[in-house]
């Protein structure tokens, strides 16, 4: 897989309180495409930080119905990814994305 195609699976980190925490025991958290499969993860991920991932779970949240000036409106469904990697490998997400 060449970078640019990991780089349209891989959407952005999620920085949160709950991925802090996950981070302890060496899992990171991604903003994925909705289409993209747990292997299609795996593998962009190590391409783009070069670690060994042992386990790919996802969600998907589903998109909330808000209100904005009156007029009601719903946000987009997001998948996410928890990324367990290797002992000894580690990700800093506030700077490599």
């Amino acid at each position: 897989m060449s970078s640019l195609a990991a780089y349209d699976v891989i959407l952005s980190p999620v920085i949160t309180e709950k991925s802090s925490e996950a981070s302890e025991a060496n899992q990171v958290v991604f903003k994925v495409r909705r289409d993209a499969t747990k292997p299609e993860i795996k593998k962009a991920i190590e391409t783009l930080f070069g670690v060994k991932v042992l386990a790919v779970n996802t969600l998907i949240r589903k998109g909330k119905t808000k209100r904005f000036r009156g007029i009601k409106g719903r946000q987009q469904d997001v998948k996410k990814a928890v990324v367990k990697l290797a002992e000894g490998d580690k990700i800093d997400v506030t700077t490599r994305i």
